[in-house]
């Protein structure tokens, strides 16, 4: 088994500027990435402790210290994804801290190789068994 992580979420050099203009007004940052139905490609920014992450949410990794969260409904959809955080032009989601700036964080994918799924798989059975 390879010992390289693959990380299931990244972002671009823009969206890791705008998490540091958002850190530096609004303190420590989170995201949940969102499922509704308008915003399904919306990862949503709030401030620490401003969302309530379940016990059924999948924790995906990291952005420049803020913690990534999706839904395990929306994380059976996109598991063979690595999804890629980028900001762009427009309105972010109603409650979401991107919300006026007139830039919003967007979830664009790509899919994983095989040979990255195979990865991804047994380092899930090495933390069932560990």
């Amino acid at each position: 088994m390879s010992s390289t992580h693959i990380p299931r979420v990244i972002a671009t050099q823009a969206a890791l500027d705008f998490i540091s203009m958002l850190r530096q007004m609004h303190g420590p940052l989170m995201f949940f990435q969102s499922g509704g139905c308008c915003d399904g490609s919306a990862p949503q920014c709030y401030s620490v402790g401003e969302f309530n992450v379940s016990t059924t949410d999948v924790y995906l990794g990291d952005l420049d210290g803020a913690k990534f969260y999706i839904g395990s409904d929306q994380f059976e959809y996109w598991k063979h994804t690595q999804l890629i955080i980028d900001v762009v032009d427009g309105n972010g989601g109603m409650f979401a801290l991107d919300n006026g700036t007139g830039k919003r964080f967007l979830t664009r994918s790509r899919l994983f190789t095989d040979q990255e799924n195979r990865q991804l798989a047994e380092a899930a059975n090495l933390i069932l068994i560990g």
